[in-house]
């Protein structure tokens, strides 16, 4: 049996072998076989990653490219103007035609995402409680002095059936007809 050398070894700086071993140069784990191999099927990093060990034979080169995120989806894409954000750029694009209009005096109060409560909140028999159910409007405004509801939708979105349901509780329980911008 041979004499080990005493723990912890001390190797000096710039050194690469101690007798046939390799000398690592920092002391984070290496990937075990098996997560290489779930790296190599998923993509997924394991928790002690170790991907970055330029002495590793099996190391997958990292990939810069950010992971793609799932499309919206019926496809909108949000945005941002002034700090106001919007579902979609149509949203957007109606927001400043109305804004043009109340400007022109032909609206007034003109509103983003108001909230109108369809039913209340309320206790059932055995103890529990039935949420309240709420339809937000895109835009609300005053012209010729009645109350005017509009949301942007496309084509997808207007067969939505939960869309479709809350449109009819707006007109049974406020009188207010919802008016569809395409």
């Amino acid at each position: 049996m041979t004499k080990r050398a005493p723990w912890p070894m001390v190797v000096p700086a710039g050194t690469t072998t101690v007798g046939t071993a390799r000398v690592r140069d920092d002391s984070r784990p290496v990937m075990t076989t098996a997560q290489r191999r779930i790296y190599e099927l998923t993509g997924n990093p394991p928790q002690s990653s170790a991907l970055d060990d330029p002495h590793d034979p099996f190391a997958v080169p990292a990939l810069s490219i950010a992971p793609t995120k799932k499309p919206a989806k019926y496809r909108n894409t949000k945005c941002e103007h002034e700090g106001i954000k919007f579902d979609s750029q149509r949203e957007r694009s109606h927001w400043f035609h109305l804004v043009q209009q109340q400007a022109a005096g032909l609206i007034s109060d003109l509103r983003l995402q108001v909230a109108f409560v369809l039913t209340e909140r309320k206790q059932r028999d055995d103890g529990t409680w039935e949420r309240k159910s709420t339809y937000v409007a895109d835009f609300t405004y005053v012209r010729d002095g009645k109350l005017v509801v509009e949301d942007v939708k496309s084509e997808a979105t207007r067969k939505n059936r939960t869309y479709i349901q809350k449109r009819k509780q707006m007109l049974d329980k406020h009188g207010i007809t919802v008016k569809e911008i395409q």
